[in-house]
């Protein structure tokens, strides 16, 4: 960041902390008010999501869509027309017309960066600290930088630093399981799994586990078939204490309590995994987490917050509540939670306070319906066995099943 200030001018100041998709959208839409806003992130080198895959929402692309219309959305991901669940021999046992559009966490990301650029996007800058008062609020930087602004939105993710912050009673509750991702390109799988697999979003069922597979955009981009890849999340089921310590150190042997990235994995546990594929999964896909070459872990966590607004700062996406991946609505959530505050900015004629507290209790009713949703889903799921595939409550959603 030169010169004194990260930017220079008479509209009001926002610094987003956090430089990921919820990030990055709520920089756009409050450029787009007319404020200055610069990001920072503490990676010092431009994002990868290691190509995990996103299901889009309304929420998700409206950014695209207001500013490129379908053919912008298009752009950025791949589609497909069927909801389906195989069985143990790779026989289809439910399916029905169910139209979805995917992408990669990196193409999206991508996108949205060329959108706002990088000049105002600062990287490896690490947020200490803050304080308030009526006119705005101070940043403190391990750097020994300051910079003041007159909002603050800390959009940085699962472990969030505006969290811990300002509600350090607050804390990660882990789900009992995790999620083993990993994609493929889809040209390295057998016809027969490519058939089953390329045109739907997929499920398979295990007693206390369950896969979810899709089509996502090729590491390179690629959106047409045969260009993109096949990801999926894994869910299994690891008790909370030693095992699940174990499982979460990494090559390394230092502890990754949010993710195990790929290639850190310690290669007995890929190992075992690629084992359990073949013996409780279904051929199809059991052959994309045995052609994974580099499977990661996320350990599957639930965060609630009891507050999201304190006077010119605001949490908002897994910064505030992180909720499973089972409703497919996280980045949604993050991208509804910066429209709003936009609207609420707006309303209030720009004043930061008043919009924050008008924000703030919509933002904590729909954070606590997700988490009560995914909750229950990750329940029939994992624990119960309950999950039917009629069940629309099953369904993706951020404001409920197919919403």
């Amino acid at each position: 960041m030169g010169g004194e200030t990260m930017n220079d001018g008479d509209q009001p100041r926002v610094i987003v902390v956090g430089g990921s998709m919820g990030g990055l959208t709520a920089a756009l839409v409050l450029r787009d008010l007319g404020m200055r806003v610069d990001v920072v992130e503490r990676s010092p080198e431009l994002l990868d999501g290691k190509g995990a895959g996103i299901v889009l929402q309304p929420d998700t692309v409206r950014w695209f869509r207001e500013h490129g219309g379908t053919e912008a959305v298009e752009k950025v991901s791949t589609g497909s027309s069927r909801l389906r669940y195989i069985g143990a021999d790779n026989e289809i046992v439910f399916d029905e017309p169910s139209t979805w559009r995917f992408t990669s966490w990196t193409t999206t990301y991508k996108a949205l960066l060329a959108d706002f650029g990088t000049d105002n996007y600062h990287l490896g800058e690490h947020v200490a600290g803050l304080d308030q008062d009526a006119d705005g609020v101070t940043l403190r930087f391990v750097s020994g930088r300051e910079e003041r602004a007159e909002l603050v939105v800390f959009a940085d993710g699962i472990s969030s630093t505006g969290r811990r912050r300002l509600l350090p009673e607050v804390v990660p509750q882990y789900s009992g399981y995790v999620g083993w991702r990993g994609t493929v390109p889809e040209t390295e799988v057998s016809e027969t799994t490519h058939a089953l697999l390329s045109d739907a979003l997929s499920y398979a069922i295990a007693p206390n586990t369950h896969i979810c597979m899709y089509p996502i955009p090729g590491r390179d981009g690629g959106l047409a078939v045969g260009e993109r890849d096949l990801n999926y999340v894994w869910y299994r089921n690891v008790p909370e204490g030693p095992e699940l310590d174990e499982l979460l150190t990494d090559k390394r042997g230092f502890p990754c309590p949010v993710s195990v990235h790929p290639g850190q994995v310690q290669d007995r546990y890929i190992d075992e995994l690629k084992a359990a594929a073949r013996e409780l999964l279904p051929p199809a896909a059991a052959e994309l987490v045995t052609r994974t070459a580099e499977p990661f872990i996320q350990p599957v966590l639930d965060i609630e917050v009891p507050r999201m607004a304190f006077g010119r700062v605001c949490l908002m996406g897994d910064g505030a509540f992180a909720a499973r991946p089972h409703a497919a609505a996280g980045t949604a959530k993050a991208a509804a939670d910066a429209w709003a505050l936009a609207d609420a900015l707006q309303a209030a004629d720009g004043d930061v306070v008043t919009a924050l507290a008008k924000w703030e209790p919509g933002r904590l009713e729909l954070g606590r319906s997700l988490l009560a949703r995914v909750r229950e889903m990750g329940r029939a799921y994992q624990v119960d066995n309950t999950a039917d595939p009629a069940d629309r409550s099953l369904r993706f959603g951020l404001y409920g099943p197919d919403q």
